[in-house]
């Protein structure tokens, strides 16, 4: 870690133009230009003239190599006023280190893979490809959450247990695809298996994430017991019902005609799940579109926000000596080689 002037320069610290750093640095940056050009403007315009019978000898005499390497000094000079600044500034490096503190937040995503979720009602993609993706943007904003997954149809299982590897989480979801499990809505037996993998969790918070657009038909653990399993170890579960109301369109292979599409009434029990909801003092939402889905994973993030304790410590190294002692011996070469080699004749 490397900082200015006591200001750690962090990516989001590097436009803070008014940190004191800046403020040394820029304002010998603006001297150093000044007196470049004073030396240049002396060395360029200012001459001095003797008057010979015979300028042949002298055309003859050549340049002396001793002459032009007196263009060196003000350049020793400035260089050493430059480390002089940049000392002023104080650099200082360090390392540190971060102790989080946090009681966290598990959570584990219940995705319905079953045959209807194909529908492309969420144009241009289908249902499931949309509640992936908004999936991968709800865990992208957690920090020190761990969250799981779990997917069902005719019946369910874990594809990612609890982890706080979310690149780990992130490929499992991308695995996800219709044909994993024969089809079906098992919507309590998905709740179930959610819930047994949160009941031993001593997490100060344990939330459970559905998201479906069938009605319960596949399993053998009602929904509704699920949910008081749920609310018996403390779970909050946040149900989430996908697709426009009335007709979706389906694609249907045909093994004649190939792909073509079907349209299909499109059944949610949202009073099942609005009562999974209520009993385990969470909330249902229902989401007519991909926006929709968005803000609903949005708001639910918002309100699963837990608070965390940092604590840093910073061990730093002064480094200004460094850079003060390098100005000093750029100006005593300067001086030296002033006072002998590069002396100049009256």
């Amino acid at each position: 870690m490397f900082r200015w002037a006591g200001l750690r320069l962090s990516a989001q610290d590097w436009f803070d133009v008014t940190a004191p750093g800046w403020l040394i640095l820029v304002a010998g940056a603006l001297a150093l230009a000044a007196l470049a050009w004073v030396y240049w403007r002396t060395f360029s315009f200012t001459t001095s003239s003797l008057r010979y019978s015979n300028l042949n000898l002298v055309r003859r005499a050549g340049g002396s190599g001793r002459g032009r390497l007196r263009t060196l000094l003000p350049v020793l000079r400035l260089l050493a006023l430059a480390f002089f600044i940049v000392a002023l500034a104080r650099p200082q490096s360090g390392t540190e280190q971060r102790d989080i503190t946090t009681e966290g937040i598990d959570i584990v995503m219940v995705l319905d893979i079953s045959g209807s979720m194909k529908a492309e009602d969420f144009k241009p993609h289908n249902r499931l490809y949309v509640a992936k993706e908004e999936i991968k943007e709800f865990v992208s904003k957690r920090t020190s959450d761990r969250i799981g997954l779990v997917v069902f149809a005719k019946s369910a299982f874990t594809q990612c247990p609890l982890t706080l590897d979310y690149t780990v989480l992130i490929g499992f979801l991308e695995q996800v695809r219709f044909g994993m499990v024969e089809d079906g809505t098992a919507i309590g037996t998905a709740l179930g298996t959610a819930v047994n993998r949160l009941r031993d969790s001593e997490a100060e918070s344990k939330v459970i994430i559905l998201l479906t657009d069938g009605v319960n038909n596949s399993g053998e653990i009602d929904p509704l017991t699920a949910a008081n399993v749920a609310a018996t170890f403390g779970i909050r579960v946040y149900t989430i019902g996908v697709g426009k109301p009335g007709n979706a369109m389906y694609p249907v292979d045909d093994p004649i005609f190939g792909k073509r599409y079907a349209y299909l009434p499109s059944e949610i029990d949202e009073e099942t799940l609005t009562e999974i909801a209520t009993r385990t003092e969470a909330k249902y939402f229902r989401a007519r579109s991909g926006q929709e889905l968005k803000l609903i994973y949005d708001e639910i993030d918002r309100m699963e926000k837990h608070e965390i304790t940092v604590e840093e410590y910073v061990n730093y190294r002064e480094m200004f000596p460094f850079f003060l002692f390098l100005g000093f011996g750029l100006l005593f070469v300067e001086v030296a080689l002033g006072q002998t080699v590069l002396r100049k004749s009256p």
